[in-house]
């Protein structure tokens, strides 16, 4: 990579007595004057309609995309820095990852080179940093398993044994899912010896599996003996996790031995809390290669979280192959200079983003089944649609003016219209392939963050609405939603959503109609009381993307405050619940939203350990969980 010609850096201006503004400095560093230049960029610090600036001149937005010329005249000689500021912004800034994430100059000659970005700085004031963020804890027991199982009798404690070797009578099923977990436990920390074996070996520990159908499906049990290690399982998914938990037992003891040893007696009885043990993955606002999303799948079995929930579309990227409509990977799927749309979150002028094609989605399907993950695909409608929109303006009244709602992320009219026939097509279209795609029982169809101005001035809208009397924009989703349900439906699936399609009226509660309450905890016990099953993925404790401190120099959001890692570890989901609405609460779930997540350091300092915390606390009962232990654990989990 060669270095970069330019320096974009940014300083945020907040001293109470008038509004905040951001300066910003671009540095040439390119060995020759600049002139008759144009800075793009992209930032959560939007620009709003009356924006000010002082020494340059706005030329657009669109959503975080950002364009400022210089004032007439303006030359930038080598070495030398242009500064401009800007006030009126949609946000107050409160990180240093909330300026400028991306940008690039585009030269008088039409040539466009990127720049590079530093953080945001604050005037006035010394940022604070937040340190360490996981204490060292305090084992119980000398072992290490996240998450923690709900019956630990174990003692006699020594060195590990060379490595777990299966005992003669091992089936050909069980060798199947002995190999699994040895191959994942191999992908994730290669760099540790083997755990599991086919063949006996000197030093090896013989390992015993039975099968005991009494036991639920998921549960395990393990005795422990000097010469012996019994694993008794209820099915595969029992079988497996109980194999992750001696693989998670071996890796502490051999990394870490004198904090971590292996038991010779003892036994172990486990089963997990709930059924829905879940992370998300956005993305849509950053593409991650199959590579990535196969490690993911690893490290969410690892840590026996059971549902993968793969947020494949939103404004910013269409991500999954659709026959039928091919321009939504064609013109949906990527952005830049030259593109239906430009660069978003972290892109620069040169094509960005990616899709996954049907075949690799088949193979990573597979992938997650064969270690008792089940990918359950989101497609975000009717709001968030800005790639479908570009990909296809025809799902657009064109009778509705240009730009005339917002969603919250700056989006222009960024909603599929209800008032279309082609928008049912299309959505009879995609259903059909993605039920025919994914084996889930489950289809999210997001259902969020519509604008509540949306298609009030559409007369397609409009019309719909009279014949239906519907009054407004959230009736006319909930309608929509309804005719969503229905087609979904006709394909054997069950719809999820996100908790706004409780709003104006709801969907059809029957059959399971899975809703995940993210706004607020209050929001879950609301849709419980509703008749809604409810995951609970509050963002004040669930969503990684928010910052881990309040101090300026963490990285993250900040709308729904701060989660620490012991934050997202106590938050107990069942804590509002009365005991008869308890059947009600499905189960948690991580989310990862990837607006702040440009870089692979950024996503492994903000995604853990708090996904392993999520982890725990949709396995471990209350009652058995230790947050002085888990962090003595946690730095041993591997990371993307």
């Amino acid at each position: 990579m060669s270095t970069p010609k330019f320096r974009l850096e940014a300083t945020w201006v907040d001293h109470g007595e008038e509004p905040a503004k951001m300066k910003l400095a671009l540095t040439n560093l390119s060995g020759a004057d600049l002139k008759n230049f144009r800075l793009s960029y992209t930032g959560l610090m939007r620009a709003k309609a009356d924006v000010e600036t002082q020494n340059a001149t706005f030329v657009k937005r669109f959503a975080n995309f950002h364009q400022f010329d210089p004032l007439d005249n303006v030359v930038v000689a080598d070495g030398e820095t242009w500064e401009f500021s800007i006030t009126n912004l949609t946000g107050n800034a409160q990180h240093r990852m909330d300026g400028p994430k991306s940008g690039y100059v585009t030269l008088e000659d039409g040539t466009h080179v990127d720049v590079d970005t530093g953080d945001l700085q604050i005037e006035g004031r010394p940022s604070e940093f937040a340190g360490n963020l996981i204490p060292e804890g305090k084992l119980t027991d000398p072992i290490s398993v996240v998450p923690w199982p709900n019956h630990v009798a174990v003692s006699d404690f020594d060195v590990p044994p060379v490595v777990l070797c299966a005992a003669d009578g091992t089936s050909a099923e069980e060798k199947r899912a002995i190999n699994a977990v040895a191959a994942l436990a191999k992908r994730l920390k290669y760099e540790l010896p083997d755990r599991l074996r086919l063949t006996d070996v000197p030093g090896g520990r013989k390992l015993t599996l039975v099968h005991n159908a009494v036991l639920a499906s998921e549960a395990y049990e393990l005795s422990f003996a000097k010469a012996e290690v019994v694993l008794t399982y209820g099915d595969k998914a029992g079988l497996n996790y109980g194999l992750i938990t001696l693989s998670h037992m071996m890796d502490g003891a051999k990394a870490e031995p004198t904090k971590f040893k292996f038991p010779t007696s003892g036994e172990i009885k486990d089963a997990p809390r709930y059924e829905w043990r879940g992370s998300h993955l956005d993305v849509s606002r950053q593409f991650y290669p199959t590579d990535a999303v196969e490690r993911f799948i690893d490290i969410l079995a690892w840590n026996k979280l059971n549902k993968f929930h793969w947020h494949l579309s939103d404004d910013e990227g269409w991500r999954v192959e659709i026959k039928g409509y091919p321009n939504l990977t064609k013109d949906g799927a990527v952005m830049g200079e030259g593109h239906e749309m430009p660069a978003q979150l972290g892109a620069g002028h040169k094509s960005t983003g990616g899709f996954y094609t049907q075949e690799e989605i088949k193979e990573l399907i597979i992938h997650g089944q064969a270690l008792n993950v089940e990918i359950m695909p989101e497609l975000d409608i009717p709001g968030h649609c800005n790639a479908v929109l570009a990909a296809y303006p025809e799902l657009r009244d064109p009778d509705e003016p240009e730009d005339n709602y917002r969603s919250i992320q700056g989006y222009p009219n960024n909603a599929i219209n209800p008032g279309i026939p082609a928008t049912y097509k299309f959505i009879e279209t995609v259903m059909e392939e993605i039920s025919d795609l994914f084996p889930s029982k489950y289809i999210h169809v997001g259902g969020d963050e519509v604008d509540e101005e949306s298609w009030l001035q559409s007369p397609a809208a409009q019309k719909v609405m009279n014949e239906e009397r519907l009054n407004g924009t959230l009736q006319l989703q909930a309608h929509f939603l309804g005719k969503v349900q229905k087609t979904i439906r006709k394909k054997g699936k069950i719809v999820g959503g996100w908790d706004e399609v409780s709003h104006g009226g709801g969907i059809d509660k029957e059959g399971g109609t899975l809703l995940f309450a993210w706004q607020k905890p209050e929001v879950g016990l609301e849709l419980a009381e509703q008749g809604y099953d409810v995951v609970m993925t509050p963002g004040q404790a669930y969503y990684l993307d928010m910052a881990q401190s309040p101090v300026w120099q963490e990285a993250g959001a900040f709308w729904a405050g701060y989660a620490s890692p012991e934050k997202t570890y106590t938050y107990e989901a069942a804590g509002e619940f009365p005991d008869h609405l308890k059947g009600r609460l499905k189960g948690v779930q991580a989310c990862i939203w990837s607006e702040h997540l440009i870089t692979r350091q950024v996503f492994n300092h903000q995604v853990f350990p708090r996904l392993n915390a999520i982890a725990e606390a949709g396995w471990t009962e209350k009652e058995n969980k230790d947050w002085p232990r888990f962090a003595a654990q946690c730095r041993l989990l591997p990371r993307l």
